[in-house]
């Protein structure tokens, strides 16, 4: 079936006219839950409505069988075709489980040794490391040591080969930093085993198993055909804001072991079903008992989520009131998603995106809501939205702020309305993240206005990129240093790169911040020798160094061997 029209033309965001197509499966358990497939729908649109997000599609299983699809808006907005059942989505990075459990299934025929390096496996795997050998489990459990991502050269076996070029940002095994390429490399190590390429193991070893004929294992010009379009904001360079209209995503193919597998809903949950199951499905094992508990093993905290939180091979794994809870996200272009699964209760949800939103707060609020009306408790009500608009905090942040030269930002607030005072304009606010705010102004679109908080919790700054401000409860310094030659690094830096493709350099309060403007997040750069700087406070192997300085510019940046170059554009 050919789930969306092919068109080219950027289209505007148009939504919301809701599109609901809920599947009648399971039509006993639809009476059971019907409180909480209201409930889900309602909180579903009000999200998408919220966020701007063109298509959703929402599966809901028990450990036993799928209970509901529903589907909802658009999988192509040009053409108004409205998402279905038998759409594709790109899943990303739940992809990571699969690689994970492929390479279980070779380790309980005796032909794989998570705990062997990774050279046993792939000789020519060779890093500049005085740390000890990397094994496959430290890349399967993201604690190798490597940096994040080389996406400019994705689904290439020289993504993998070039980490040899990289150093290792501390001594594998001892801390936990996420990385796509450690998987990608596993991917290549899978198909040295298995002596066949990595989507034909994936479909054999897992999707046929499973049932899930309509996925595909990895993505092709063939594959788009059945996709939901993928759309971003039209702005790349800024934080977003609701105003920015939609277009297409940028398309390319994929086939590495991090991220390259499509599925539809129903599909998907077959794959939670099998976990839920700890591996069992109804033709036999996808994976023994033992190996599962492999898959979930505590190994080292996840110190990027909250709570008792850790990740086992492929998969988060969380203990939520006296439950363990299984998940993982997934972000490709224009596509993002959730997987969700209660192990006690045996419900799990997935949840797909094509276009901006949040799947992670729509599949807990949808675990959450089933969990309840399961129990016969009553369905929690759909938490009212959160309008941007609306900051019930404003009076925190009203004032005159100065910056070093006396120019000055006015801030106002009115109820739970939150102005910038500019060229006798009064321009409304809306809060992205706590302390952070975008502006709906030519002058302030490329950062967010980003306020700070002294000791006692009381507001004493404001920054908008490199320019910083404070108010008169401020009693700090006001005079920083810093290297001379940095001058020389700060600007607008861009490459091909698909998914990470330009960022800014600034220089605020004597510190060197990298910029990555979509997220939007500052990052502080740790300068360890001459040009060349970690990214981040915390040990890690991401670099970033500048060289071929020029007129006190430096031309060309480099991030964890992606060179990035200045572009034109402030």
């Amino acid at each position: 079936m050919k789930c969306v029209s092919n068109g080219t033309r950027i289209v505007p965001l148009l939504l919301l006219l809701l599109l609901i197509t809920a599947s009648g499966y399971a039509q006993n358990e639809t009476r059971r839950f019907q409180h909480a497939y209201e409930s889900i729908d309602e909180f579903a649109g009000e999200h998408m409505r919220q966020a701007g997000t063109p298509g959703m599609a929402i599966a809901v299983t028990s450990r036993d069988s799928l209970l509901r699809v529903s589907t909802y808006g658009f999988a192509d907005l040009e053409s108004k075709v409205s998402v279905s059942p038998e759409c594709l989505f790109q899943i990303g990075s739940i992809s990571k489980s699969f690689t994970a459990i492929a390479l279980l299934q070779m380790r309980e025929k005796g032909n794989f040794d998570p705990l062997a390096p990774v050279t046993a496996y792939l000789p020519w795997f060779k890093l500049s490391s005085g740390h000890g050998p990397i094994t496959a489990h430290h890349l399967l459990s993201h604690t190798s040591g490597l940096p994040r991502d080389r996406d400019d050269i994705p689904s290439s076996l020289f993504s993998a080969v070039a980490v040899r070029e990289r150093e290792l940002g501390f001594i594998p095994g001892t801390r936990f930093s996420y990385s796509n390429v450690g998987y990608q490399i596993l991917g290549y190590l899978l198909e040295r085993i298995a002596g066949r390429a990595y989507g034909e193991i994936i479909r054999t070893q897992i999707l046929e198993p499973l049932g899930m004929i309509r996925s595909e294992p990895v993505i092709t010009h063939e594959t788009r055909k059945r996709m939901a379009v993928a759309y971003v904001r039209l702005y790349d360079d800024r934080p977003p804001h609701s105003s920015m209209q939609l277009v297409r995503a940028n398309w390319f193919e994929y086939g590495a072991g991090d991220g390259s597998i499509t599925a539809t809903p129903q599909d998907l949950a077959s794959y939670i079903r099998m976990l839920l199951n700890r591996g069992r499905c109804p033709q036999g094992r996808i994976l023994s008992e033992e190996s599962f508990s492999l898959l979930t093993q505590r190994i080292l905290p996840d110190s990027t989520s909250e709570g008792e939180t850790w990740y086992g091979y492929g998969l988060q794994v969380q203990r939520v009131k006296g439950h363990t809870q299984i998940s993982h996200s997934g972000s490709m272009v224009g596509y993002s998603s959730r997987i969700i699964g209660d192990l006690h209760d045996g419900l799990g949800v997935c949840v797909f995106m094509n276009g901006p939103g949040k799947p992670d707060v729509v599949a807990s609020f949808a675990l959450k809501t089933m969990q309840a009306e399961l129990k016969g408790e009553k369905v929690p009500a759909v938490p009212e939205t959160e309008t941007p608009a609306r900051v019930a905090n404003a009076v925190d942040y009203k004032g005159i702020y100065l910056d070093a030269k006396g120019k000055r930002l006015k801030i106002v607030a009115k109820g739970e309305a939150l102005s910038l005072i500019h060229q006798n304009q009064q321009i409304l606010l809306e809060r992205i993240h706590k302390d952070r705010f975008v502006v709906n102004h030519p002058n302030f679109t490329l950062f967010p206005l980003q306020f700070e908080r002294n000791d006692s919790g009381i507001v004493t700054e404001v920054a908008y990129g490199p320019d910083w401000y404070v108010n008169e409860r401020y009693n700090g310094l006001h005079d920083f240093d810093y290297p001379p030659e940095w001058e020389s690094y700060t600007g607008h830096y861009r490459t091909s790169n698909p998914w990470l493709n330009n960022f800014r350099i600034i220089i605020r309060k004597g510190k060197l911040y990298l910029v990555l403007s979509q997220s939007p997040r500052e990052v502080e750069l740790i300068e360890i020798k001459p040009g060349v700087f970690r990214i981040g406070t915390e040990p890690s192997g991401e670099r970033l160094s500048f060289d071929t300085v020029l007129n006190n510019r430096a031309l060309r940046s480099n991030y964890s061997g992606v060179d990035f170059f200045r572009t034109f554009t402030p």
